[in-house]
């Protein structure tokens, strides 16, 4: 392949594929969208499977983003385009699977995931964020909102020493935060309501 106009179709099939159901199915958990709140992602699975499960959602989930950018940079000497590209690709098909009927999860790890390999540091101080909103409400649903906000700006300000981002990179990220902000609207508006679920009460 010499063009590299394959990559995001390649970054869109790794991101589109469903571990938290697949993982459920193998435990025996039957389908993961018909319980709890629906959703594929690792909160979901943690409480249908297990700890042991949720995790290895997170860390698949979070691993096919990291992969499909790190391919991107493989293969184009490292192209900040086609990279963003990538990572954009991967979490649209997490959100957009085309196995599920374009219904798939929320995004929060496959976005950590494409951002490991484009600013490192970015991602550590959006899940400290993640972390210190759990810690103060435990809300993990407000955690994941209030931390890919915040992505934007971390990248700004550590992307590189003394440089901003391109305006590129900083308007994918952007767009890519508020495609997993509004994947989470059904979770702000619990948490408007009073609703939604804190972290260690079940339903």
């Amino acid at each position: 392949m010499n063009s590299p106009w394959w990559i995001p179709v390649a970054a869109y099939a790794l991101g589109s594929i469903p571990f938290g159901l697949l993982i459920v199915k193998a435990s025996g958990g039957g389908d993961i969208r018909q319980a709890g709140s629906g959703n594929i992602g690792a909160a979901n699975v943690t409480r249908r499977a297990g700890l042991v499960a949720g995790v290895l959602t997170l860390l698949l989930d979070a691993g096919k983003g990291y992969l499909a950018v790190w391919l991107a940079e493989r293969y184009t000497n490292a192209s900040a385009r086609w990279m963003m590209a990538a990572a954009l690709a991967a979490v649209i098909g997490h959100v957009f699977p085309v196995w599920l009927g374009f219904r798939g999860g929320k995004g929060v790890a496959t976005t950590f995931g494409v951002f490991l390999p484009i600013c490192l540091y970015a991602v550590l101080a959006a899940a400290g964020s993640w972390v210190l909103i759990v810690l103060l409400w435990r809300y993990s649903s407000l955690g994941s909102i209030f931390a890919i906000s915040t992505l934007p700006v971390w990248l700004y300000f550590f992307y590189a020493p003394h440089h901003a981002p391109p305006d590129y990179m900083l308007a994918t990220t952007i767009l890519i935060s508020l495609l997993v902000i509004w994947k989470h609207r059904e979770n702000m508006r619990r948490l408007i309501s009073g609703e939604e679920n804190r972290l260690g009460r079940r339903r």
